[in-house]
């Protein structure tokens, strides 16, 4: 698991985001690909990129892993400082191309938070630091979310949420009932720190929307939170 190392003499880190990808045994290959490609496009997206941009001498610092067991969380991308397009675009190419590995079946979301708060205890010097969980299912393994986020045990880290719901029209009703219960679930016992807020993918078709709106939010809110 490694980590970019950065000039000291390098612009003052804005925020450190990291983005921790469920592909527990609910997610299957196509939804896995569904996933990748839609974190890729929405950081391609023209609000996204000018997100990333908005302040320039002051960027965002960029980890990705994926996780579903207690014992399993993988890196996809290691600390990146996005400074510039050709980074950004090199990157949501490579996360593109990624194959999904055999993973164990089971959710284990509070190691998983575990795990992303480890990485952003990696770099202090950011202004803001940020876990975002993506998720279609409650904690089956390892110790539970709220267990692992409180105050004393994250600091002023953010954890924020995008919630994976149900999205077969059959049962439609049914969907809603189950976006409701996992909303529910993520805002009672995942989402923590100041601002902290989820959105909500009807299926993983629907991830990229959802993470267009969760990336704009997040980024354009501390930019224009620190100039005014």
């Amino acid at each position: 698991m490694g980590v970019t190392t950065l000039n000291a003499a390098q612009a003052t880190c804005r925020q450190a985001l990291v983005l921790g990808l469920d592909v527990s045994g609910s997610v299957d290959m196509k939804e896995y690909q569904l996933q990748l490609k839609g974190l890729s496009n929405a950081l391609l997206n023209d609000e996204v990129r000018s997100s990333f941009f908005v302040m320039p001498k002051s960027p965002v610092k960029l980890l990705v892993f994926e996780w579903s067991g207690p014992n399993y969380q993988k890196i996809l991308l290691p600390w990146t400082e996005i400074s510039n397009e050709k980074t950004l675009r090199k990157i949501a190419v490579q996360l593109s191309l990624k194959k999904r590995y055999e993973a164990p079946p089971t959710t284990a979301l509070g190691n998983a938070i575990q795990t992303g708060i480890n990485f952003l205890n990696q770099q202090t010097d950011c202004w803001k630091r940020t876990l975002d969980i993506s998720g279609d299912g409650k904690n089956n393994s390892g110790p539970e979310p709220h267990q692992v986020n409180q105050p004393d045990q994250i600091g002023n880290i953010t954890i924020n949420g995008l919630i994976i719901g149900v999205d077969t029209p059959a049962r439609l009703s049914h969907a809603e009932i189950e976006v409701s219960e996992l909303v529910a679930y993520f805002s009672n016992r995942v989402l923590a720190g100041p601002d902290a807020f989820s959105e909500v993918a009807l299926g993983f078709a629907d991830y990229e929307r959802a993470m267009i709106r969760k990336l704009v939010r997040e980024l354009k809110f501390l930019a224009l939170s620190e100039l005014n």
